[in-house]
């Protein structure tokens, strides 16, 4: 995909420009990947370790800190951006654990841009334009219809996304182990205590008035999750 044109004319301005030059002059010219040299000066490439977009690419505590910036090679960039031969095999991850777990907030930390997230709550929030812990139960089926699309997807590895992430509770043992075998996919177990998630709870603005119904959430999936 092209760059945005607010993001290439970045990149061609004098202040990125004098900005790589520079770490190359306190870095060197070697790749900080394969750590292979680079002969030429104009063939070290600054890689952004947070994709600019139009969004943050004014913001200089991204487009301009040193610490988010690496120098790598042609090559190195290429199998980053997953580009001209140099694609990776797509990786699956199921996260699974109680209600108020943090699963959403794992995966936003481990997540990059391209890759696919599956949700239930995300996908209500989708076609309901309501907050994600108010799902209507008449549209239980169409939210399904569409969890399920997605997830013959990543089993066929169809489409172009990079990595893939399940979001779920997944309390019984054989379904979610059946799950990851169908896709291929790893499972990470957000560990957290009943009396954690219920603490959580009680301090959650958002549900402050279904404390009673997600407090019985809480309590089901410690009944019936089998480790």
């Amino acid at each position: 995909m092209a760059r945005h044109a607010k993001v290439q004319t970045f990149y061609a301005s004098k202040e990125w420009v004098s900005f790589r030059l520079g770490l190359i002059a306190e870095r060197g010219n070697r790749c900080e990947r394969c750590k292979q040299i680079i002969s030429r000066p104009i063939d070290v490439i600054g890689h952004h370790k947070i994709e600019l977009t139009p969004e943050n690419v004014k913001d200089v505590i991204i487009s301009l800190n040193p610490e988010l910036v690496e120098l790598i090679c042609f090559d190195c960039h290429q199998k980053e951006h997953n580009r001209f031969g140099y694609q990776t095999e797509k990786k699956v991850y199921i996260v699974y654990g109680p209600p108020l777990s943090g699963k959403t907030s794992f995966v936003q930390s481990q997540m990059r841009r391209g890759d696919i997230v599956i949700d239930m709550d995300r996908l209500y929030e989708a076609i309901t334009m309501l907050p994600a812990f108010d799902k209507p139960d008449n549209l239980l089926g169409n939210v399904r219809g569409i969890y399920n699309l997605l997830l013959d997807n990543i089993k066929t590895r169809y489409g172009k996304w990079n990595n893939a992430w399940i979001i779920g509770t997944y309390p019984d043992k054989y379904k979610r182990e059946k799950l990851a075998e169908d896709l291929g996919a790893e499972l990470i177990f957000c560990e957290v205590s009943k009396d954690e998630c219920l603490r959580r709870l009680s301090l959650d603005e958002d549900r402050k008035y279904r404390q009673d119904e997600w407090c019985g959430y809480v309590n089901k999936w410690f009944e019936h999750y089998i480790a």
